[in-house]
């Protein structure tokens, strides 16, 4: 009785001895499989590849600096107008780093070669000048940068206010 119930198949089971199953050779391809494809798959479309990946991973450090743009306009406003050392250390931050980049630019793109190297580094460049124009800005917009003649010369009044406001009134 008890043989009988293991030679007894359930629709549920599987069979997977391979006892009378026809090679894999004779199976046919699975959809949307076609020889010809995968032969075609050398070793310079692999060369390709890489080179294509490449070129993509250089422009996303070529485009780093331009990305990073967004950011520091958040942290230029969050930093405020006040001449205080948290605000100070941000813009000095801000024109920092992107100096530091353009000097190691050379390093930053020592693998590069071919059509794209010269657009990439221009890129990388202008996204750096654009940090160190938003630096210099915030800068001038704290009253660091001496834009006035009377910063230089003693002989020169400073400017003098107009007015003051406070509270939202004007307190002439």
């Amino acid at each position: 009785m008890s043989q009988m119930k293991t030679n007894k198949k359930f629709k549920w089971a599987l069979d997977f001895n391979p006892k009378n199953k026809t090679s894999t050779a004779e199976l046919p391809s699975p959809p949307g499989y076609s020889q010809s494809a995968n032969a075609n798959y050398t070793e310079s479309s692999k060369d390709n590849d890489s080179n294509l990946l490449l070129i993509k991973k250089l422009w996303d450090v070529a485009l780093g600096p331009l990305k990073q743009v967004p950011m520091n306009l958040f942290i230029m406003y969050m930093a405020g107008n006040s001449i205080s050392i948290f605000p100070i250390m941000m813009v000095g931050m801000l024109i920092v780093r992107p100096v530091k980049a353009l000097f190691a630019t050379q390093s930053t793109f020592k693998m590069v070669e071919g059509t794209q190297a010269v657009g990439q580094k221009f890129v990388y460049f202008i996204g750096n000048i654009v940090n160190i124009l938003l630096a210099l800005y915030k800068c001038q917009s704290m009253g660091l940068l001496p834009t006035h003649s009377s910063d230089w010369l003693a002989f020169e009044e400073p400017q003098t206010r107009v007015e003051y406001v406070g509270g939202g009134m004007s307190l002439v």
